[in-house]
């Protein structure tokens, strides 16, 4: 019998552990939580101080009878389940259920499944963290409490089958509410203004009106006025401006960009970077702190000046704005700064991709930029036209990585040719186009899970089962429309003549949104009027 025991929750992450620790060491996993509250019941003691009744389910039973015989045979058993208030309320339950000898039992986390990190925490065992249990426990019996008092009221009143949840009704709240914004809305339609110049150099560029105008006489009556103006460069400002780098991942921003920009649901996300972690690759994938290690910031800091130069290294430490945030872990990264690309299954390997990226740039210098803003002036009206371009002077952190946007931000600036003041230019076209104003946007995965950590519901490990959930019950479904035409109207200044013509466009598309359905409506409303306090 090997002397040493060691527990973890995966086989994934008991395969790796076992390389690292010779033959001294048996890993084995404990498949998940091995207790929990009774399915049948509701399994909490309201009258006696919320004591919750934990039972082993009938699926680990023969799991659990097998750890406690290795357990009496080994000198030492190691718990070793994840660095969280779920992790230390399993290895509490170990505890519990194969009742063992505190003299003999220690309890060991890390955030990174690699073999310093593994033989650093064996120096240094510690206690189980009672704090952490009682957390995990709070939580489990809410849940219990919101899940198993509401959900009968609902099969009463509305119809069987339905539930109600602490995190997913507050979620399925947000969704309607948004809905109903969206129907509430009514677009404005006015008219906003381009027109393309030519410097003297003979280069085009376009400009805006920074004002648009409320009915088609005004738009109309505007390009009017540009028949026959002389156009110049009025004013000319550059001005030096820097990006920096965002800081590195956290779970939500983790979910958030991978949606952006490799267009996984926020489960699938969580999967592979679980994957990645129990293969060593990346740190803890739950957390919502932006800290690296000084040992992380000084590998990072090693691979920039190798790969790239000293002049893109620039060491940054950044901190948390959320007040919740569990300083004590770090944030996502790889293990390895010098492992550019991994080499498995490819949605994995375009994962660590965007976390090496992501973390690498985080450490990189600003990208310095010249920003150029141009004011146009017309010799017969006082309307101003403007343009901005900016010109890239050092790409610093750019150089590995661009964080996404959403689809509502603003178009990026383009490039300007060189302009001095008082330079004539010629005028291509105006245009007058018809715009209407947009409703607020259905929520996506990426941005749901994104209000949720502002608004401090939930916790980074629940966005995804939460999203799974409401999805699952049918209160939310993936938007199919592909939406309806819509026509508007363009006006056109060119060769002095004032020409219109009707183009289409595609408006109300809800595809891939998250849209309530009429079950999840009558539900939220039901749940709000009734229950306003835990639907707050």
């Amino acid at each position: 019998m090997a002397k040493n025991l060691v527990i973890v929750e995966s086989p994934a992450k008991a395969k790796t552990i076992e390389k690292f620790l010779g033959s001294d060491f048996q890993v084995e996993s404990s498949y998940g939580h091995i207790a929990d509250l009774p399915s049948k019941e509701i399994g909490v003691d309201v009258e006696n101080g919320f004591k919750p009744k934990y039972e082993v389910s009938p699926d680990k039973k023969a799991l659990v009878t097998k750890l406690k015989s290795l357990s009496k045979n080994a000198e030492t058993v190691w718990l070793a389940s994840d660095e969280d208030r779920e992790g230390e309320a399993i290895s509490w339950h170990l505890a519990e259920e194969l009742k063992l000898d505190t003299k003999k039992t220690k309890r060991i986390v890390f955030h990174e499944i690699t073999k310093s990190a593994i033989l650093k925490a064996i120096d240094n065992p510690r206690e189980i963290d009672y704090n952490l249990v009682n957390a995990q426990q709070a939580r489990r019996v809410l849940d219990r409490l919101v899940g198993y008092e509401l959900s009968p009221v609902l099969w009463r009143k509305i119809k069987g089958g339905l539930s109600a949840g602490r995190v997913q009704s507050v979620s399925v709240r947000l969704i309607v509410e948004r809905e109903r914004e969206i129907q509430n809305f009514n677009a404005v339609a006015t008219y906003s203004i381009v027109a393309e110049f030519v410097n003297e150099a003979g280069k085009a560029f376009k400009a805006k009106l920074p004002k648009n105008f409320n009915t088609k006489k005004e738009a109309e009556d505007f390009l009017n006025q540009n028949i026959g103006s002389k156009y110049k460069v009025a004013d000319l400002e550059t001005k030096p401006t820097k990006k920096s780098p965002t800081a590195p991942f956290t779970t939500s921003t983790l979910q958030q960009e991978a949606a952006r920009k490799l267009y996984l649901p926020v489960g699938i996300t969580m999967q592979l970077a679980q994957r990645l972690y129990e293969a060593g690759l990346i740190t803890y994938m739950r957390t919502d702190s932006v800290n690296l290690s000084s040992e992380a910031m000084n590998a990072a800091e090693a691979e920039i000046i190798k790969s790239y130069g000293k002049e893109y290294s620039k060491p940054r430490i950044f901190a948390n704005k959320n007040k919740g945030a569990q300083e004590a872990h770090e944030a996502i990264r790889p293990t390895d700064m010098s492992r550019h690309t991994v080499n498995i299954d490819r949605d994995q390997a375009r994962l660590y991709d965007l976390i090496w990226k992501r973390t690498l740039a985080s450490q990189m210098s600003d990208a310095q930029l010249e920003r150029t803003n141009v004011k146009i002036e017309a010799d017969n009206h006082s309307e101003i036209f403007t343009a901005s371009g900016e010109v890239l002077l050092f790409e610093g952190f750019l150089k590995v990585y661009l964080e996404g946007h959403d689809d509502d931000e603003e178009e990026q600036e383009g490039m300007l040719p060189a302009l001095k003041v008082n330079e004539k230019l010629a005028n291509n076209y105006i245009t007058a186009t018809e715009r209407y104003s947009r409703p607020p946007a259905r929520y996506t995965e990426a941005s749901l899970v994104k209000k949720l950590e502002e608004l401090g519901i939930g916790r980074p490990s629940t966005y995804a089962p939460t999203i799974s959930t409401i999805i699952n019950r049918n209160y939310v479904e993936k938007g199919t429309l592909e939406g309806v035409e819509r026509n508007y109207t363009q006006l056109t200044l060119q060769n002095s003549k004032v020409g219109e013509k009707v183009l289409k466009e595609n408006t109300g598309s809800d595809k891939g949104k998250l849209v309530p359905t009429d079950i999840g409506t009558i539900v939220t409303d039901f749940l709000v009027k009734n229950f306003g306090n835990i639907l707050d």
